[in-house]
């Protein structure tokens, strides 16, 4: 017992303090889009700039980060800039699309009358609808001690009989559709949806195949978009908490 407790204090506090101090994140991470709208005009033609037609100048200039897989690409020739802002996930799909000079939609809460359900026990059951387990396992880090979701109230459960909402992950296959959809009707009502990672958003790298349905909202509807390829661990939690207006 007494070499536990010495190895406890030696070990220290692990857990991030966040929401009330921020994440430190790497120089290389990749958050919030910020769009040179002066390079992309002088380009020949903004769609290739992106392989998965995230960059449009059909309505003037846009990013969509629900195409958006983060990839550098688009950085090469100065026209986009990932800024270190984690906070990228909203509640419509339309606040995913990036302008220039444009208003920075964060997620909002849910209704009151789902506040007063879901504020401090949220439970999802996860479906990995087809994905390359990425956006799994940053899901799963959150479960660790270093992030300790428990803690804000937020678990996942293992049948949909005992969960608060349904957790989607991957493109949607259509071998999956059946299962998807029959998670989110043994789920009691009231009930949400969160969209995890750009598979899930819009089908992300497997956009258009005929094997998949671009996305889960075509299907059921969502009602926290989480864009990324995967999504950052900060960048879910920031999303869950806001849902819950638990952060501001």
């Amino acid at each position: 017992m007494i070499r536990a407790i010495m190895a406890r204090l030696k070990q220290g506090h692990r857990t991030i303090s966040y929401p009330k101090a921020p994440v430190p994140l790497p120089e290389r991470f990749r958050g919030y889009p910020e769009l040179a709208a002066g390079a992309l005009a002088e380009s020949r033609s903004t769609e290739p700039l992106c392989p998965f037609g995230a960059i449009s100048s059909t309505d003037g200039v846009a990013l969509d980060m629900g195409r958006c897989l983060f990839c550098p690409d688009c950085t090469a020739d100065g026209c986009v800039r990932f800024s270190n802002d984690p906070r990228l996930a909203v509640t419509r799909r339309e606040h995913l699309v990036v302008r220039p000079a444009g208003e920075h939609y964060q997620a909002q809460p849910l209704e009151p009358r789902l506040q007063a359900l879901f504020r401090r026990s949220l439970k999802f059951r996860e479906v990995s609808a087809g994905g390359c387990n990425a956006c799994e396992a940053d899901t799963n880090v959150l479960s660790t001690i270093g992030w300790d979701l428990g803690r804000f109230g937020i678990q996942f459960v293992a049948s949909p009989r005992h969960a608060d909402g349904l957790w989607v992950t991957g493109p949607v296959t259509v071998n999956m559709i059946e299962a998807l959809r029959m998670t989110y009707d043994a789920i009691p009502e009231p009930k949400i949806v969160v969209a995890c990672g750009a598979c899930a958003i819009n089908g992300g790298p497997f956009l258009d195949s005929p094997e998949v349905c671009n996305g889960v909202d075509g299907i059921i509807p969502v009602d926290l978009y989480i864009p990324g390829c995967p999504p950052h661990p900060v960048t879910i939690l920031d999303g869950l908490l806001r849902l819950l207006d638990r952060v501001r």
